[in-house]
């Protein structure tokens, strides 16, 4: 019988509702690396919000976006290229707002081995 073999890329599409409260979005699994080929954010709010993106490493923050202030109905592309997450990293997003911000977030998972 023979065993199946681990996909070699999976591509992931991530959404969430933005909150006041940091939220690790996406951790990069053991055997493979992230590259997350977009980030953006839509603010469906009446008023301007900010949001803060961020990659952490053993437990040290490194902010790629910090309080990016986004204007009612407006979208913001988080990431000016494409970004490489190792396994073990993660991304975390925190808004100004409970619910007026969404964000959208496409990773390729590809196995290290």
């Amino acid at each position: 019988m023979a065993v199946a073999a681990a996909a070699v890329n999976v591509f992931r599409t991530i959404t969430q509702v933005v909150g006041v409260n940091t939220i690790s979005f996406y951790t990069a699994p053991v055997g493979y690396t992230g590259v997350v080929l977009l980030s953006q954010v839509t603010n469906i709010g009446e008023s301007t919000q900010t949001i803060t993106f961020a990659h952490r490493r053993n437990n040290t923050n490194t902010e790629i976006t910090k309080d990016l202030a986004i204007p009612a109905g407006d979208t913001a592309n988080l990431l000016a290229g494409k970004l490489v997450v190792e396994t073990g990293d993660s991304l975390t997003i925190v808004g100004s707002t409970s619910s007026g911000l969404k964000f959208l977030s496409s990773v390729l998972e590809t196995s290290n081995l």
